[in-house]
Formats: C-alpha cells, structure tokens, sequence
C-alpha cells in the first residue's frame, strides 16, 4: 500500500527498476577493460592498473546541453541529446591533452516515460562509443510537478586520464605558432537560447518548416549533434607536438582561444579563412547579428582549435585529412602588448 501511495504522487519504483534493465545492455557495449562494476550499481568502479602511465593525471569536466533541449521538446526528437552531452565534456578535457576513460550522466524527468529515457540514454551511449568511453553509471531523477509533461534536463561528468608531462596548457605557445581550426557541423550545443528567439519567436518557423539555405527542416538543422573530436586528436597528439586547444563553446573563437593564450601572446584569426555551415549566415542575417557578437556566441564553423609549430603544420593537415576531418589555417600566434587584446579577428 505504501508504493501504491508514493506511486500516486508521480513515482513509480517498478518503471526505475525497468528502466536499469533496459540501459544495462546499452551501457555494457561502451564498456572497457577498466570497468570494474555494472549498471545499477551504487557506484562505477574504474580500474587504472592496466593503462601504461608513469605519472597519470586524471582530467574531469562537468557539463549538460542547455536550452537546445527546449528544440528537442518542441520537435519531439531526442535521439541525439545524449551525444551532445557527451560531446560538451569529453571535447572539453580534451583540450589538456586527456583521453576520456568514463562517464555519467543525470537525468531529471518529471514523470518516468520508458521509451524516451531510453532513447535519450540510448544517444548518451552512442556519444561514449564516438568518444571511446564507457558509459559506467549515472542517475535518473523522476521529480513529480517539477517538470512539463515529457520534458527533462541532462548533466553529463566525463573523467579521463593524460601524462603528467604531456598536459597541454598553453605554456608552450609561442610566436608563430599557427591556428588549425577543425570544422564544426552545424551550432553543435551553444547560442541556442538567441537562435530559438530568432527562428520560433521572430520568424515563426515551426520543427518541420524547411530552411531552405541549409537543405534541411529547421528540427534537423538545430538538433545535428555536436561533434566529438577526441579520438582525431588523439590521433594527432601520438605523432605530434600540440601547443594549445580550445574546444569553441559558450564565448566562441574570441573568449576560448583567449583561455588557451600565455599573456605574451596574441591570436590573430583570419575572418573568411574557413567555410562556415550555412545556419550560420541565415542566422547573421535574419537575426540582424553583428560579427563580434557572432563570434562570441557561435563557434561560426569551427568547433575546435589547434594551435601548432609551423614547422609540422603541413604534416598534420595531411594527418588530419586522411582522417575525414574537415580543418582549416585560420590564423597565427603573434607578440602582445598588455594594453592589446588577446584574441583579433579581421
């Protein structure tokens, strides 16, 4: 009787326990010869005894989609949110050179739907097996009155591991250093809040209206996922000295490649030096955007940055094209001033 009553509030005990038998097989696939535990347990168990460090760092980030889930409401499409999550922080320790291990999620649902969790985690899994993690736990919330019907937020927590001597922080930029700028597919998970204003509220296009600049249905469009660029840089960083990375996120090419700056050094990037997707013009011109706010606000194509000696640069666009990564040149690191900005773009 008493489960029947917490059932009346809006939680149900039988549909969690069915919802970790229906993840356990997804996350199982993700799975590496580090996990130690399964999915339902208290906790993920990670074992670094067979991963060949001397001094092992570990790297952790915590992060979730934002309001481009409110487009996955609308559309009633969330197959690709997981990877999102995923994306946002295994880029993000990547940016110090890490190779993700592992990773957890929260989900927080106001009344528990099967089939939607499921299909949300499903992406989550999807996103581990782009970025070569394992899925080892997470929570999922089922909070009566605090959520719409059938709308839910995600925080993902990616942990993973870098040589203490290989930590990439920037200390070793130096002047003529060149700026690769690996191609984003879309707006990935940033400025969702401007571009939902412009598209929903000031042009009143609709989930299945067609964009015709873009090829696709504004839905299509602003749900592509977020590229996960970790095993192409891992790649790179076996052969190749990196510099500096920036994963171009909230603040864009102008505040992340600044972060990634020693104070000596200035980034001149070279507006047009790479081919945007076209969501972005259509966004520039209909929103009536300005270039710096644009490049503060969207990552404008490029989605995450190298900064590299010239002298191997070539070698490493060779690499990074046989890869199928899409890069371009877009600048190069010159001497600053204190008075002069950190970052340039023209």
């Amino acid at each position: 009787m008493a489960l029947d009553r917490y059932k009346q509030t809006g939680v149900d005990l039988d549909a969690a326990n069915e919802l970790v038998a229906r993840i356990k097989p997804l996350a199982k696939a993700t799975f590496h010869a580090g996990v130690m535990s399964t999915i339902g347990q208290s906790g993920g168990l990670y074992s670094l005894a067979n991963l060949e460090y001397e001094k092992p760092v570990l790297v952790s980030s915590a992060d979730g989609v934002g309001t481009k889930l409110k487009v996955a409401f609308l559309a009633n499409r969330h197959a690709t949110v997981g990877i999102d999550l995923v994306a946002m922080n295994v880029n993000d320790i990547l940016v110090q050179g890490a190779r993700p291990l592992f990773f957890l999620d929260y989900l927080a649902i106001g009344r528990m739907n099967l089939d939607l969790v499921t299909t949300i985690v499903s992406g989550i899994a999807e996103g581990c097996r782009q970025a070569r993690c394992s899925l080892v736990g997470g929570e999922t919330a089922e909070m009566p009155d605090f959520y719409r019907e059938n709308e839910y937020d995600l925080a993902g927590f990616a942990v993973g591991i870098v040589e203490k001597d290989h930590i990439i922080d920037g200390s070793d930029i130096r002047v003529g250093d060149q700026i690769v700028g690996l191609a984003s597919n879309g707006l990935h998970s940033n400025g969702y809040s401007l571009v939902r204003r412009i598209i929903f509220q000031e042009l009143g296009l609709e989930p299945d209206d067609v964009i015709p600049e873009c090829g696709r249905t504004v839905a299509e469009e602003l749900l592509r996922p977020t590229r996960i660029y970790s095993e192409v840089v891992q790649v790179i960083l076996r052969d190749f000295r990196i510099s500096g990375m920036a994963h171009i996120t909230g603040g864009g090419l102008y505040d992340k490649v600044a972060r990634a700056l020693p104070g000596a050094c200035q980034a001149r990037i070279e507006k047009g030096s790479w081919e945007a997707p076209p969501i972005f013009r259509f966004l520039q011109e209909r929103g009536k955007i300005p270039d710096p706010e644009m490049y503060r606000v969207f990552n404008t194509g490029i989605g995450f940055v190298l900064i590299v000696p010239a002298a191997t640069m070539a070698d490493i666009f060779e690499l990074l094209h046989g890869l199928g990564q899409t890069a371009y040149r877009i600048g190069s690191i010159h001497n600053r001033n204190e008075d002069q900005p950190p970052v340039v773009i023209g």
